[in-house]
Formats: structure tokens, sequence, C-alpha cells
């Protein structure tokens, strides 16, 4: 027989649902815009509640159907004393249907509720069609809604929740009012758990309330099957201690510890707070869960965001999490919360996630301080970055003698410490101004070919002449043959740039033409071919005596009608047809 204390265990969260619109916590957007819809008398045919789980969507529907139908409302506001409200607020009215998407997904099933709009309501005003999940309903059963739900019956209200918004068609968002319901904040969790700690009369506290509705992660239907669990659990008074037994998850003590022995890069110690969290009921994934919420604090911290709520630890540990932010710096903080959300995936498809978790921790363990790696990284890209040796990590006697072959690679150190400079080298300077003249042109040449660029220089060295044809003007030749080179250099970049050159050698402006040479062809030379030598033809009374040819003839039996020269492959010649002795 089960007690009258475990029954209100078990109903715990349906005894303390929302009654009315200012019950709804979190939500007053919502109730505020339906209760003026209603005193207007302005209410839409079919609404669409969105949001995540446990945050009071359908506990508002059911208000919602209280208010259209309570023949005692006042100001858009349900009586919840008369039959009509507690017949709704239990879920037995008959003009007011809830129906399951999940499980009455089906093109008949919406038929059937197609049949059944035109029904007249038997003792409300109106009759309400709450469809919960109706994402879940198929395309074929959404085609049959679409015109139903556009123009139904004057005493028909739809309402339709889901925590997928983005699966339901077009169609029917276009045909719908849409509320969406926020997570609920954690201080609106934790005041609403203590009220009904109170109304059990149970004395839980403060922290572990906390707790609490830190785990629900803004649901508040998470956070009170959490609490009936609890209060089920915990003796006359309970603590946080009964909460994390209860959750499996470390207290903020051992996560500050853990974490002070990652900055103090001392994996040992990590390792062994780990194993004695999991030796006293830790269980790995909420320990892993809460980490890595403890390095998004961490982040939180470090980026000056002092007024965003904290996840993993309480309020007053903020001054532990302020001294490791300003130990650990950002950029180590953001490279340890990838390594371990990495982690985290992985855990999800293997077994062995504590070897996971393990690895994770030893490699946060052994990070650099990066924060002063980007500080000397940009130091050396503004050229005031000071070089010096890293200090040895074991003595130098206990290194082996150097081999033969580490010899040769061996950069030795620097002896004192110099600022890096970073020396531009100015190409122009290096260059020596020469006379635009017949006599000096050879060498004008030279200098213009290597100081233009490699792409440029591939196409002039086909060149087969050049030539002062007119004031500061040089024609550059080019053999009939290299007619692509011509027109490459023709383009306005490089003749832009053979122009700056030419004019930088000269000291004065010159400009670079080109033309083709007809008469003037460059033929590239084709590899000899060496006609190959035929072995001397012979008659067929020559193989009379031939040893392999007449027993080749024996076993065969056959005759020998020709004999053809063969062709000999040497190393200079190749024939493309070979010619065997049969």
């Amino acid at each position: 027989m089960v007690s009258e204390s475990t029954a209100q265990y078990t109903v715990l969260a349906r005894r303390f649902r929302p009654q009315s619109f200012d019950d709804v916590v979190g939500q007053e957007h919502v109730g505020q815009a339906i209760r003026n819809a209603i005193r207007s008398g302005r209410v839409a045919h079919a609404y669409l509640f969105t949001g995540a789980r446990g945050v009071g969507k359908t506990s508002t529907a059911r208000i919602f159907a209280k208010a259209l139908n309570c023949p005692n409302l006042q100001d858009g506001v349900p009586c919840n004393d008369c039959e009509v409200c507690d017949s709704i607020g239990e879920g037995k009215d008959v003009d007011v249907l809830e129906i399951d998407g999940a499980s009455n997904r089906g093109i008949d099933d919406i038929r059937q509720l197609r049949a059944n709009v035109n029904v007249r309501s038997m003792r409300s005003p109106y009759k309400v069609y709450i469809i919960d999940e109706v994402h879940m309903l198929t395309k074929e059963a959404f085609n049959a809604l679409l015109k139903t739900l556009e123009e139904p019956p004057a005493n028909v209200k739809f309402v339709f929740c889901t925590t997928e918004p983005n699966k339901v068609p077009d169609t029917i968002l276009s045909r719908c009012q849409r509320f969406d319901f926020g997570t609920i904040a954690q201080d609106s969790i934790a005041l609403r758990l203590s009220q009904i700690a109170e109304a059990e009369g149970r004395e839980v506290d403060e922290h572990a309330i906390e707790l609490i509705a830190r785990r629900a992660a803004g649901s508040m239907r998470d956070s009170q099957s959490l609490f009936d669990q609890l209060l089920a659990f915990g003796g006359e008074k309970i603590s946080s201690t009964d909460v994390h037994q209860l959750l499996g998850t470390a207290s903020d003590d051992r996560l500050v510890e853990i974490v002070d022995s990652l900055i103090d890069r001392n994996p040992a110690s990590a390792l062994k707070t780990i194993e004695d969290a999991l030796l006293h009921g830790v269980q790995l994934g909420s320990f892993s869960d809460q980490l890595l919420a403890y390095f998004r604090d961490l982040l939180v911290t470090a980026a000056g965001a002092t007024t965003v709520k904290l996840t993993a630890i309480s309020e007053p540990s903020r001054i532990d999490l302020q001294r490791q932010a300003d130990a650990w710096g950002m950029q180590t903080i953001t490279a340890a919360m990838q390594i371990l959300s990495e982690t985290k995936s992985k855990m999800q498809r293997v077994n062995y996630g504590r070897a996971l978790v393990e690895l994770a921790i030893v490699r946060i363990s052994i990070l650099e301080d990066l924060s002063q790696i980007a500080a000397l990284a940009q130091s050396v890209a503004s050229g005031t970055a000071v070089v010096s040796s890293p200090p040895p990590s074991r003595p130098p006697a206990s290194r082996p003698a150097p081999t033969s072959a580490s010899k040769k690679n061996e950069i030795s150190e620097p002896k004192s410490e110099k600022p890096v400079e970073i020396a531009s080298t100015d190409v122009s300077s290096s260059r020596q101004k020469v006379d635009f003249k017949e006599n000096s042109l050879k060498e004008f040449w030279a200098q213009l070919f290597s100081g233009v660029p490699d792409t440029i220089k591939m196409h002039l060295k086909n060149v087969s002449g050049q030539a002062i044809s007119g004031p500061n003007l040089l024609e550059i030749v080019f053999p009939k043959s290299y007619l692509f080179s011509k027109t490459y250099c023709e383009r306005p970049d490089p003749l832009k740039k053979l122009n700056e050159v030419a004019s930088e050698l000269a000291g004065e402006q010159i400009n670079c033409r080109f033309r083709i040479d007809e008469k003037t062809e460059i033929k590239v030379p084709k590899p000899s071919k060496q006609a190959a030598a035929p072995v001397e033809r012979r008659s067929t009374t020559s193989l009379d005596k031939d040893t392999y040819v007449q027993e080749a003839v024996t076993i065969f039996g056959g005759q020998v009608v020709e004999v053809r020269p063969v062709y000999i492959k040497t190393e200079s010649s190749v024939t493309d047809d070979e010619e065997t002795e049969s």
C-alpha cells in the first residue's frame, strides 16, 4: 500500500502546475498578449507555442482554454473554482481535447479530427484542440489539416505546441499566431522551488536549491522532477551534499582543486582528484559536463563579464574563478575548453570515456602559457622581440654527445640577446644606371633582364635582338616562333613593369615596343633516327642444318616456308613495328 506522502511525491509536478497566466514563470509576455486578446475579443483561430521543454507551453494552452470557457471569467483571468476550470486543469473536459502529435501523427487521425470539428461543443462556448509535439505529424497529415486550420468553425480554436518549429511546414506557420517561450531564468526557478519546499513543509538548503535550478538549464518541469527526487531521497533537512549524491556531480571545491592542478601543470594531482571523485560516487559524464561548464565560467570571467550568471559553481566561488582566470589567461582557457569539448563529442561514441577524459586532463595540464606566446609572436612581427635560448630541460652534463649527423644540422645559439630586426631590402637601390645608347645597349639589356620578375624573364629569354628605334624607345624583337611571348609582354602589367625598370636604369622615361622578326625562326632540333640494321636475308635451305628449327618443325609438324629478316633495336634507334622470325 502506498502512503499518502509517497503519493504526494509522485504527483508533485502536477500539483504545482500553473493554473493562471501569472503562475507561468518567465512567460509574462505570452500571458499578457493572450489576456489582451481575450479582453478585446480578438482571439485567433490558431496559435503556435514554441520553446524548449518544460517552459510552460502546454500549461499555457490549458489556461487559454479555461479563459475561453470559464463562466466566471474576469479581466481575461479564469476563476479556477468552477467545474469547467477544474475539468480542463485535470485534462478531462470533453470540449478541450489534448492530442499527442507523436502517437497520433497519421493522416487517418487528422481525418477523424476534421470529422469531429464540425460537431458542436457540448457545454462550453468553444472547442479547443491542443496538439502537443505537432512537428511529429506526417506531411500528409499536415496537408489534410490545412483547409480546416484556415477556415475552422467559429467555435473551434487550435493550439499547437512544439519544441522544433523548424519542422513545421510554412503553410501551417502562416495560418497561426506564433508565441516563442524563452528559457526560464535560474533565479526564477530557484524562487519557485523555494515556494514548493515551503508548501511541502521541508527544509532545503539554499545552495541545494541553487544546484537544482542550475542543473535544470532553464526548464521548470526538469527542476520540479529533480526536486521531487530530492525530497524523496533526502532526510528532514536537505543539503547540497544530498544533491551531489543524487545527481552524481562534484562539489565546487573539487572543481576548483582540479583546475588549480591544471594551472600548476601538475597532471598527477589532477588525475588523483578525478580518481577520488569517481570513488565518491561522481559520474564521469556529469563530471565532464561540470568541468566544461567551469571552463565556460573561466572564459566569461577572463572576458570581464562579471554580471553574466555562472553555470558550474555558485557565486561565492567567483573569487577563485577570477584568480584562476588571471593566472591562466584567455588564450589558454579557450584552448583547454576546445580540448575538453572535442573529448565530450568523442565520449558519446566509445565505451572508454574515462581514458579520454584523463587524456584531455593531461593535455590541458601541459599547455604552455598561450598568452605569452601570442605576445611574443606579436613582438616578433613588429620587430621588437628579443630572442633568447630557452633554459635546458635537464643539466647539460646528462645530455648525450651529438652524433656526426646531428652536428651537421646543429644551430648555434646566440651568445648575447639582440633585438630581432627585419631588414628591408631595396631592390631598386642595387641597380646601377646605364646610358641608353647603342654602345651600351648590351649592358642595358642585361640589367633590364635581371631587374624584371621571373614571370617576365621566362618570355624575355626568347628574345632574338634589341634596338633603339627612336628617342627613348626600346624595340624588343621576338622570333616568329614566339608570338605568345610577345603577346604576353604586351599586356598592361608586364609592359608597365618593363617600362618602369627601363626608365629607372636610364634615368629618364623609356618606353618598350615589341615586334616579330618574320625572317628569323628558331627551329627546335629533332632527335635523329638511325635505320635498324637488317640481318642478312637467308634462303629456306640454309635452315636445314639448324637444330632448333628442325626440332620445332618435328614437334608442330610444319615446314619452313619463308625466312624473314629480323631488325635489331639499338639504343639510338626505335622502330615502330618489329618483325620476328617464325
